[in-house]
């Protein structure tokens, strides 16, 4: 990645510039300390004596050169104070520093040059400062500085070999990595001055720093500019970076990794040309080096290798890339693990790796950063594991390890995370049969408690609908799932109660009741004309004190309980007037107009008096038209009542309704004081209701949920 690290030291101005300046025996300038003042008028008019010196002290005379040295430094340290950069900046600065590191004429060409080279170090050094700003860049290049940086590049074909040149090559090196970081146009102009082939020569460089500098700058060159990188390439700079990756000194082999990774960044090409030039195996090392910086560019190269064909990918895995690869997933730096989660992603899209990475260990450590709070961390795991879930060996592995409980219940940042989770909950999904199927079932019945209950709850969610009763019935998975709304531990009800809801719902939309059910025999009605119609009556109903006048042919139609009672030995057979003693007048009326007409609107107000009523008279069509009324209405707060309404009457709908919606609100109900009585009361229900729904799919063959449709 192309970055540049601000100077961390932020100093004060503690140094004043005499007016006059002395030499000493060595030729050192030496300048008097006087107390610090932190005023502003006081720190513009020091950086205006620096300025002036600069801008007056241009010849190879001993004097100036002391003098410029001085200035120069000081301006240098002023300018580790971000705070303070602009006001250099106001002050021209710029193009004094820019005048300093031209050559300036030699008094004769014999004479020896002052303070060679330490005048444009300090120089280069406080302008690379400047341009750590990216508002002073283009000053910077304006003032005309690149052509002379590029020329100090060049001071080593001179044959010279001192600390001093080598400082100068290094700083004019760390002023170009400043000035063009993020500056496109800049990183252009460079290469037009033709910055690049010094650079790549550099990196043979005697001295060590001025390797790292020459990398550091190639590094920001490259990123994001494909004429750069060509060039780079064109000068033959692989051999010698390749060369670097192995190198003792680790910001060395880190500004190399970062140099090859910009490379190859986007260019398939430039991609081939590093691999030929033997940077596996180099990068491959750097994955365990010792330097955090350089593990984190080695696995995000080897991302960007993996992104290459189908053998590239194998022969990472083969050269040993993934121990070292997942071992960074349990990092404590978040960015490393960010890098090596995308390694392992691009690594997992090939088939012949898949196997490899979960057999290194590397589900658990990827699971574990879907808890992540970043979302690239987050995606970066989860592509990883979409990649892993292509292989069916694989799936067991992530089954039995709870990595789907981990996707369903992960809360995943951005949106293309959520989508590449759905996708990988989807592949499992499609991967339930067979030998998968074969071995999550025999793992259900041997293996550890933990593992069988994990197994119960995936395969809830994931198995297909014809698998039901296999898994569920023949194979104890029902009795796990159900053991788990027993648990004492509300994590283990939670998953229990909505993997059981999943099972009875999976694959369509639930609907708590029919909506309109029909009567169970097909019926004749005499309609609603006749409802409390003393026309051609032959019974009255007392009902409140109030008569109703009913119709003995249309009630014996309508239900068992009215033919015993007319037909029968009961007493109201021949009765002109029957008192019916425990229903109200307004659901009495309600229950005669659906024996007249066979409908009839349920207000949730009448609807369990009704429900009652029905139950009593054994209309069960009436009394399935209640108990939709009364499951529309069900609520946390009276789910035990109803439940116990449903029992009382017989409420088969109704029970079962009520089933689902504690499975489904479980988590509300949860709260309640009266849930763990609940739970233990309504456990026959469900193991009845899910045994007989799960045999009746198998035997009719219905790929179909257990709960009907609307």
């Amino acid at each position: 990645m192309d970055h540049q690290n601000k100077p961390q030291t932020r100093r004060s101005l503690k140094r004043k510039l005499e007016q006059e300046f002395e030499e000493d025996k060595s030729g050192r300038c030496k300048a008097v300390v006087v107390e610090s003042r932190r005023t502003h008028q006081d720190i513009i008019r020091d950086v205006r004596i620096h300025v002036d010196v600069l801008n007056t002290c241009i010849s190879f005379t001993e004097a100036h050169r002391a003098a410029a040295k001085c200035s120069a430094q000081l301006l240098s340290k002023i300018a580790m104070n971000e705070d303070i950069v602009d006001l250099i900046v106001e002050c021209g600065a710029v193009p004094a520093l820019v005048k300093q590191i031209q050559t300036p004429p030699l008094l004769a060409e014999s004479d020896p040059i002052p303070f060679e080279y330490e005048v444009e170090k300090a120089c280069a050094f406080a302008l690379g400062l400047i341009a750590v700003k990216a508002e002073h860049q283009q000053l910077v290049v304006d003032a005309g500085a690149l052509p002379c940086l590029v020329n100090l590049l060049k001071m080593h074909k001179d044959g010279c070999n001192s600390r001093e040149m080598n400082g100068v090559i290094r700083k004019a090196a760390d002023a170009i990595t400043n000035l063009a970081h993020e500056n496109a146009r800049i990183k252009t102009r460079i290469r037009t001055e033709g910055g690049i082939p010094p650079l790549v020569q550099l990196l043979e460089y005697h001295d060590i720093k001025v390797q790292r500098s020459a990398a550091g700058a190639l590094r920001t060159l490259a990123f994001k500019n494909d004429e750069n990188k060509n060039q780079i390439v064109e000068c033959n700079a692989l051999p010698t970076l390749v060369l670097m990756l192995s190198s003792e000194d680790v910001t060395v082999h880190y500004e190399a990794v970062g140099v090859i990774g910009n490379l190859v960044h986007s260019s398939p090409n430039i991609k081939k040309d590093v691999l030929l030039a033997g940077a596996l195996q180099p990068v491959i090392r750097l994955l365990s080096s010792s330097c955090l910086e350089s593990q984190r560019e080695a696995a995000l190269l080897i991302g960007q290798f993996a992104a290459a064909d189908s053998d590239c990918k194998v022969h990472i895995v083969q050269r040993g890339a993934v121990p070292p690869l997942i071992e960074m997933l349990t990092s404590s730096d978040v960015q490393l693990k960010e890098m090596s989660a995308f390694a392992l992603g691009r690594l997992a899209q090939d088939t012949h790796n898949q196997v490899g990475i979960v057999q290194s260990g590397g589900i658990v450590p990827l699971l574990s950063l879907l808890d992540s709070k970043g979302g690239p961390l987050q995606h970066n795991s989860a592509f990883a594991l979409y990649g892993l879930a292509e292989n069916e060996d694989n799936v067991v592995d992530l089954i039995k390890t709870g990595g789907v409980q981990k996707l369903l219940e992960g809360e995943f940042i951005a949106q293309p995370t959520k989508d590449c989770v759905a996708k990988t909950l989807k592949r499992l999904e499609e991967k339930i049969h067979g030998r998968a199927l074969s071995h999550l079932l025999y793992l259900m019945r041997t293996a550890a408690k933990a593992v069988q209950k994990r197994v119960a709850l995936a395969l809830a969610h994931l198995c297909a609908p014809n698998d039901r009763k296999t898994i569920f019935v023949d194979n104890n998975g029902l009795e796990l799932l159900l053991g788990l709304l027993e648990s004492k531990s509300f994590k283990q009800q939670k998953d229990g109660s909505e993997a059981l809801y999943k099972l009875a719902t999976k694959g369509t939309s639930l609907s708590s009741v029919d909506a309109a059910p029909v009567s169970p025999t097909p019926q004749v009605y005499l309609g609603e004309q006749y409802v409390n119609n003393p026309t051609l009556s032959d019974v009255t109903f007392l009902v409140e004190g109030k008569r109703f006048y009913a119709h003995r042919i249309c009630l014996l139609a309508s239900s068992d309980a009215f033919r015993a009672m007319f037909d029968g030995g009961y007493r109201e057979r021949d009765a002109k007037d029957v008192e019916i003693p425990n229903i109200r007048w307004d659901v009495f009326v309600l229950m005669m107009r659906y024996i007249y007409t066979g409908s009839v609107t349920v207000e949730i107000d009448h609807a369990q008096e009704l429900l009652r009523a029905a139950d009593q008279y054994l209309l069960e069509g009436l009394k399935r038209l209640c108990e939709y009324a009364i499951a529309q209405d069900i609520s946390v707060e009276d789910v035990m009542l109803m439940y116990e309404l449903a029992e009382a009457f017989n409420a088969t709908t109704l029970r079962e309704t009520c089933l689902l919606f504690i499975l489904e609100q479980f988590e509300r109900i949860s709260t309640k004081p009266w849930c763990g009585r609940l739970i233990q009361r309504v456990i026959p229900d469900l193991r009845n209701f899910f045994v007989s729904a799960l045999v009746k799919c198998y035997d009719s063959n219905v790929s179909s949920p257990l709960w009907p449709l609307d």
